[in-house]
């Protein structure tokens, strides 16, 4: 007797059509091109969660930098005094603090100022 997969296909196919949801045309209604298509996008997912750490760093450092010119330093100085000062905060909480808390950014500002001038390689 031939047995036919019935209910397992079915489950199947409505898995994959269910994954394809919110394609266009084809890519959401026919079983081949939806197969493609879901590889496709698992693929730009995959590489894409990578691009996004990168694109957010590269918006923070331009907040930062945007901010500490303001107050009369290059991003690099204010990085590198940053590291003179052992201050150890990360980009994205620089960056939230340009934003939203300029008062506390400045005191930063100043703090790195203070400990650039101290390095004798550095002149300003």
């Amino acid at each position: 007797m031939r047995t036919t997969r019935g209910a397992a296909r079915r489950q199947s196919k409505k898995r994959l059509f269910k994954r394809a949801k919110g394609f266009r045309s084809g890519r959401s209604k026919l079983l081949r091109t939806v197969k493609e298509t879901i590889v496709r996008a698992n693929c730009y997912a995959t590489r894409d969660r990578r691009v996004r750490k990168r694109d957010f760093r590269s918006l923070w450092i331009t907040r930062i930098n945007a901010a500490v010119r303001e107050l009369g330093l290059r991003y690099s100085e204010f990085i590198c005094g940053l590291k003179a000062a052992n201050i150890t905060l990360d980009r994205k909480t620089l960056a939230e603090l340009a934003v939203n808390d300029h008062q506390a950014f400045s005191k930063i500002v100043e703090t790195v100022k203070k400990s650039l001038s101290e390095l004798s390689w550095y002149k300003k």
